[in-house]
């Protein structure tokens, strides 16, 4: 069966789990990870097991995260947001938290 992940995106998340560091903490699943100072990220999506890479900025960005949400997760996908803008305040996560909360991600 043909993945549906490139290479890289694979490496990425092999390396992430070697470190321990990116893609989960204490067993934790995340959701969203951090790529070029935050212009890009990988979004997990446990409900359909891919990993998709998409730009922060992009309307795609926001139905991946809407879909997350949809499924229960928004409150994690929000406590990453937030740790992701105090681990590296320069990149812009303070203002995709913003744009997904003024899209309604985070309601209900």
């Amino acid at each position: 069966m043909a993945s549906n992940t490139s290479k890289t995106a694979r490496a990425s998340v092999r390396a992430g789990e070697a470190k321990g560091g990116a893609l989960s903490v204490l067993g934790e699943f995340k959701y969203i990870i951090p790529l070029n100072n935050g212009k890009h990220a990988y979004v997990r999506n446990l409900t359909n097991g891919k990993t998709v890479h998409l730009s922060t900025t992009s309307d795609a960005f926001v139905e991946e995260i809407r879909v997350l949400a949809g499924a229960g997760h928004a409150t994690k996908i929000r406590a990453e947001l937030v740790a992701l803008n105090s681990s590296h305040p320069g990149h812009g996560w303070d203002a995709t938290e913003k744009r997904l909360a003024e899209a309604g991600i985070f309601e209900g």
